[in-house]
């Protein structure tokens, strides 16, 4: 079985995979000040949780937008589960080419989504996760991770609104009955989810303008269920996608390491002194 991890900004994802089937996944808080003993304790009550063993598992793949988080959770996962794990970063073999200026600062989790979209659905492609922030990401006809955007996440801005004012409340991220709010709960969740919903169709809008070409929009994030049934901007919400994109990342890694053990091993049995008798 496969561990799949994705450390975020706000939670850590966590699924596991038999086979091709995903057969659980859980979330908890991103917090820094956590030991290893702990992400451990954490990792092996999740498995428990689902009935399986920590021998059940054979590899572990990990994306992380918090480097501080790694040295403990790479750790956790090594003394709990015996593995060392694949870590999304140069050297793991994607099958994507991305031409951005600086493909090495963009985001683990940006590739991984990425990744199991082209896998998934083909290309062209624009995928959009709604996260802590809200990402856009365009994959051209040739199957080119091309360009994006990146904006505020529907949470993070709700967040910023209620904790910068006084009198206003926190309240639940949902469509209201009625964009007129009648009070200040009902005026908030219609100025967050229309505000919102507009600047998701209108980033959608410009980026089908400027690439010229039809293409899917792939949604996903634990945010886009809000969004998604309330627009035909989405093609399909696809909540599970970047375990697809790190279980592809990862076979393709393990599949280029044993054919270049493989190919090692045959150079070195033809330069040994009996193949030369």
């Amino acid at each position: 079985m496969l561990l799949c991890v994705d450390v975020g900004n706000s939670n850590i994802t966590i699924g596991v995979f038999d086979g091709d089937e995903l057969i659980c996944n859980y979330r908890m808080n991103t917090k820094v000040r956590r030991t290893s003993d702990e992400y451990g304790f954490m990792l092996e009550n999740f498995l428990h949780s689902a009935s399986l063993k920590n021998s059940d598992i054979e590899g572990v793949i990990v994306s992380s937008v918090v480097p501080k988080v790694m040295h403990s959770f790479r750790n956790g996962i090594i003394k709990f589960l015996g593995i060392e794990p694949l870590v999304m970063g140069p050297g793991v073999k994607t099958g994507v080419s991305v031409q951005l200026e600086n493909p090495r600062s963009v985001g683990a989790d940006r590739i991984a989504d990425v990744v199991g979209a082209v896998e998934e659905y083909g290309y062209p492609l624009l995928i959009v996760d709604f996260g802590t922030a809200t990402t856009f990401d365009y994959v051209d006809e040739n199957g080119v991770f091309k360009a994006g955007a990146i904006g505020v996440g529907i949470e993070t801005g709700a967040n910023a609104l209620w904790g910068q004012t006084a009198q206003l409340p926190e309240i639940e991220i949902k469509k209201p009955r009625s964009v007129m709010g009648k009070n200040t709960q009902t005026a908030m969740q219609a100025g967050i989810f229309y505000q919102f919903l507009g600047g998701f169709e209108k980033t959608v809008d410009a980026f089908r303008k400027e690439a010229g070409v039809d293409f899917k929009v792939i949604a996903t994030g634990g945010l886009g269920r809000v969004i998604c049934q309330h627009t035909d901007k989405i093609d399909v919400y696809d909540p599970q996608l970047i375990f697809k994109g790190l279980k592809t990342v990862y076979e393709r890694t393990m599949e280029y390491e044993a054919s270049r053990m493989a190919k090692y091993l045959e150079k070195v049995e033809k330069s040994s002194p009996e193949s030369l008798g």
